[in-house]
């Protein structure tokens, strides 16, 4: 038998995240003055924007600075976490806010850690000599990129690890199984109920032999890697992300859309991989919608989670207690059961990195990808969607939505002919290290990417 669900908390109902500016700046100068003394730090910065549409900040892991900044840290809302480091080394972060680490280091050196998918891929595009630390596919690898005039530039990965401390030796074979058993995974089921015990089951295995933290980073990493194959503008995006060789490290969270009957499933298998909830929006008398938000706080993921809701319903606790079907559906509600679970046959609904949104829709317009309007157009949050990937939708799942009244005849023959709406990559750009959304601006994307309101150009 499945243990419950773990009881809500305070935490869970908070989603007013506060803008850091202060803090973000004194990030900001510090970067300014490793520009100053490192020419590759600078002309990297400057090859992310021109390439790939980012940010440099976004790629910052960590920084290592002298303990004479510990007080105004403190000031700016840091606070001490306790992590493996090495030997003189504390660690700070903001918890408010989403900003990189800051190490209290003993030299007077400043050290900017990027955080890259892959340190090999990184070496190879910037033809670099240095050996890592830290063996493949190991919990924390670094590289030496780079050191000039008192500012160091590393690379870093992260595989379910929030320390510091390279491992001199590690075992890769469990990982490389555990990703290979992901990436094959079944995903189409005759009914959700078994996908889910299979999965859940799958889970648990990778889970034993890994660790929760490990297995998570191998999960997501493949689930990106899902959702890219079915995604055009993930592809192109993707493509100028590795000639950079720094991969997906810039994801903001991604999205799984769930029906009614297994939302507590999907809550039950990212709880397995140590995602505790945050922020729980209710906007079933708004717009027919709700979502859960869950971050797994040391591999740094975030899962922002949609499902159908009815009006009357804005004050139950859907992550834990099972929603009754529906006589109807709503955007989400269609688009699961055009295309299926996202955490089984359908992936992800979209991946969401940081970039410097305008400079993003720029690119990937010369790439021939379209970006929707905004949804958010706020000082500290930017977001909009490239155009929908339309997928085709497999007749028994127009038949059966047809059976139950769903879907009526004219509807069923638009998605056979023209199929649906399937995923998309979300452009977002904070500031002021804020690390929330906004109800409001999501509402108004869900009720603008419903498959009954899609039409291909033809049409």
């Amino acid at each position: 038998m499945e243990p419950a669900l773990k009881t809500s908390s305070s935490t869970e109902k908070r989603f007013d995240w506060p803008v850091c500016y202060d803090a973000e700046n004194y990030v900001l100068e510090t970067l300014e003055s490793v520009f100053e003394r490192n020419t590759f730090a600078r002309s990297l910065s400057e090859q992310m924007r021109r390439e790939t549409g980012t940010l440099f900040l976004d790629w910052v892991d960590h920084l290592a600075i002298s303990r004479q900044a510990e007080p105004r840290l403190r000031e700016l809302g840091f606070v001490p976490e306790t992590v493996e480091a090495p030997p003189g080394q504390r660690v700070f972060w903001h918890p408010e806010a989403l900003l990189p680490r800051i190490v209290i280091n003993p030299s007077d050196e400043i050290v900017v850690a990027l955080r890259v998918e892959s340190i090999d891929a990184f070496k190879a595009a910037h033809r670099l000599s240095e050996s890592p630390e830290g063996p493949v596919d190991s919990p924390f690898r670094r590289l030496l990129v780079d050191r000039n005039n008192g500012a160091c530039l590393e690379a870093i990965e992260r595989r379910g690890y929030r320390g510091y401390v390279p491992q001199a030796s590690f075992d890769p074979g469990p990982m490389r199984k555990a990703r290979a058993i992901w990436k094959r995974r079944p995903r189409t089921f005759e009914n959700e109920e078994e996908g889910f015990k299979q999965t859940l089951g799958l889970l648990d295995d990778l889970i034993g032999s890994l660790g929760r933290d490990r297995a998570c980073a191998i999960v997501f990493e493949e689930e990106r890697a899902f959702w890219q194959s079915r995604n055009r503008a993930g592809q192109v995006q993707k493509n100028r992300q590795d000639k950079v060789g720094l991969g997906w490290a810039n994801h903001d969270h991604h999205t799984f859309r769930s029906s009614r009957e297994h939302f507590v499933d999907l809550m039950r298998a990212l709880e397995k991989l140590g995602f505790a909830r945050r922020e729980r929006y209710y906007a079933g008398a708004q717009a027919g919608w709700g979502a859960q938000i869950l971050e797994q706080p040391v591999e740094g993921v975030v899962a922002f989670c949609d499902v159908d809701l009815e009006p009357h319903e804005t004050e139950i606790d859907f992550s834990r207690q099972k929603l009754p079907a529906s006589a109807r559906l709503g955007t989400i509600g269609l688009w699961v059961g055009l295309h299926g679970e996202s955490f089984l046959d359908a992936g992800m609904h979209h991946l969401e990195c940081r970039f410097d949104y305008s400079l993003l829709r720029e690119q990937l317009a010369r790439a021939q990808v379209t970006t929707m309007s905004p949804f958010s157009d706020f000082p500290f949050l930017k977001q909009a969607f490239t155009e929908g990937e339309r997928w085709p939708v497999r007749r028994e799942r127009l038949q059966k939505l047809l059976e139950r009244g769903l879907i009526d005849q004219a509807q069923f023959e638009q998605f056979a002919r023209e199929g649906a709406i399937g995923s998309h990559l979300e452009n977002l750009q904070r500031k002021g290290g804020f690390k929330g959304f906004n109800q409001k601006s999501v509402s108004a994307i869900i009720q603008a990417t419903d498959p009954r309101l899609q039409r291909t150009a033809a049409h």
